[in-house]
């Protein structure tokens, strides 16, 4: 079992930044791939980026790609999410997650997830 917290959420001015962080309970966390993934109202849940157990391997949508950068440390059981250049179209609730599974672009295979940081960038 994996309980997830997300924080760092806020208000931004386009082309801020912000650093989102998702602390883990449960001494597996080094066992599962983390991944960030956000909705937008009136929207589907989107993946944004995702990273494997020891830190590796990082993959990122391309709307995000160049921009924000994923980041785990395992001895802390968290998983952050460094957002520069924001725009407004990244408003959404971010969401942190964790798979075991292969496919990490697809939320279908999380298992576990967290309640959510509300992102909001003003144009």
């Amino acid at each position: 079992q994996v309980q997830l917290v997300e924080s760092g959420g806020g208000l931004v001015q386009a082309g801020g930044s912000l650093r989102l962080s998702c602390v883990a309970s449960g001494r597996t966390f080094s066992s599962y791939a983390m991944g960030w993934f956000r909705q937008a109202p009136g929207k589907e849940r989107e993946f944004v980026a995702a990273i494997s157990w020891t830190g590796g391997s990082t993959v990122y949508a391309d709307s995000v790609k160049g921009r924000f950068t994923i980041s785990r440390d395992n001895a802390k059981n968290t998983v952050s999410l460094q957002m520069n250049s924001l725009k407004p179209e990244d408003t959404a609730v971010y969401y942190c997650a964790a798979t075991r599974h292969s496919l990490w672009s697809s939320g279908l295979h999380y298992s576990y997830w967290g309640q959510g940081t509300q992102v909001t960038v003003s144009s």
